[in-house]
């Protein structure tokens, strides 16, 4: 599956670079504490992406638009970046939306990836190394499973192959939960807990046995779908290896998602972190509610563009939340952005401004830690605000903008 087309990245001169102590810190869910990222030459970083039955809304843009700034904070730092992201495009609400609609269930998923894609590049996205549908990666997914079975860690029930989570003795470390705690939690996010034959409530569903209508792919343990976290298992084993340096999605990913799919790879190549940090982002609401597809209470990006807003204020307007707290959207959100897109191109437009130096310094510093991006844009605010006669200012504030922050004045 193909990627979409990279935005061109200033590069900021060194100084002002964080040290060493201050480099990249995130906040780990495992752990519940801020810590430093530590990569080797080339980060790796894997985030889970869109079921592809509705894209883009503002809860999607909002993740996508944090592991952005994780992306865009290591290439400053000096790092190669290797990114790969997934798209699900085999799954049960893809098929049931078909249904719903009467379309070919390949149709609908092809066409809203197309969307993504485009929502991704007006936000200036930068794009995953390897973007990875499941349906091609049903061989991975087989091998990973034929791993697991090896291991005497899958059973059947009733044709469906399960993971047993007793088999990895390190289950919870990802999410940092209790069982009572990810007892509703397994069930509101697309597990079964209450299924007949089950060794542990808890266990997750490796393949699901053909049934009439679904599409289904040949394999050792008959015809068949894979379930939804193994996909990503082995997704990121096959492209970034073990102890990758950052998993990241929705807060409403670490359990059970992250959690099952960590599990999955431990055990299957018995080594361990599958990640080494797991980042997540918080929920954005609408009217009260978590925006999602299921309650239909969605602000599309494709939408808001095509009403003529600039994809800049959209970044704005999301950058003015911490990435890792839930709040609600409203239309001033989006009002308070574009007054700031307009102040700061103004002001970029400027003969001559502060001297820019102090502002990459703040910049680099707020995102170093733990991705501060409000403040971050706060130190841009100040400097649009004063007077000045450098007159090579503006253009490297926007040199500033554009490669920390993705906003193209």
């Amino acid at each position: 599956m193909r990627s979409w087309s990279v935005p061109q990245v200033p590069n900021l001169p060194a100084t002002g670079l964080p040290t060493a102590s201050e480099a990249l810190r995130l906040h780990d869910s495992g752990t519940g504490s801020v810590r430093p990222t530590a990569p080797g030459a080339t980060a790796r970083m894997y985030v889970c992406g869109i079921t592809p039955y509705d894209a883009t809304h503002l809860g999607h843009a909002n993740t996508y638009l944090a592991f952005d700034l994780v992306n865009r904070v290591w290439r400053d730092l000096g790092h190669a970046v290797h990114y790969v992201q997934n798209a699900t495009d085999v799954d049960d609400p893809l098929l049931e939306r078909a249904r719903e609609t009467g379309q070919d269930w390949r149709e609908l998923a092809d066409r809203e990836i197309e969307l993504f894609r485009e929502d991704m590049v007006a936000l200036r996205i930068l794009p995953p190394d390897q973007y990875v549908g499941a349906v091609e990666s049903i061989p991975l997914i087989v091998e990973m499973v034929e791993k697991l079975r090896a291991k005497d860690a899958t059973y059947e029930v009733d044709g469906d192959l399960y993971f047993p989570v007793a088999a990895d003795p390190g289950f919870g470390g990802v999410s940092g939960l209790s069982r009572a705690a990810m007892a509703p939690l397994f069930a509101e996010r697309g597990g079964d807990p209450d299924r007949p034959g089950k060794k542990d409530p808890l266990d997750a569903l490796l393949w699901m046995a053909h049934r009439d209508g679904d599409p289904g792919w040949d394999s050792p343990f008959g015809k068949g779908r894979p379930g939804w976290h193994v996909e990503c298992s082995a997704i990121s084993i096959e492209h970034l290896g073990m102890g990758f340096d950052v998993e990241g999605g929705g807060s409403d990913l670490a359990f059970p998602h992250h959690e099952m799919s960590a599990a999955h790879a431990q055990v299957a190549t018995g080594e361990r972190p599958h990640a080494k940090a797991y980042v997540h982002a918080g929920m954005v609401g609408l009217d009260g509610e978590k925006m999602s597809k299921s309650r239909g209470n969605l602000v599309f990006v494709s939408s808001m563009r095509a009403a003529g807003n600039d994809p800049m204020a959209i970044r704005l307007a999301l950058l003015a939340h911490h990435y890792r707290a839930d709040w609600e959207w409203t239309r001033a959100d989006l009002d308070a952005a574009s007054a700031r897109l307009e102040q700061w191109r103004a002001a970029a437009a400027r003969p001559s401004g502060p001297p820019a130096a102090p502002v990459a310094a703040e910049v680099r510093r707020r995102l170093a830690g733990d991705l501060d991006a409000a403040s971050a844009l706060a130190a841009i605010d100040r400097w649009a605000a004063e007077p000045g006669t450098d007159p090579g200012a503006p253009d490297q504030v926007r040199a500033i903008a554009d490669a920390l922050l993705g906003v193209a004045l």
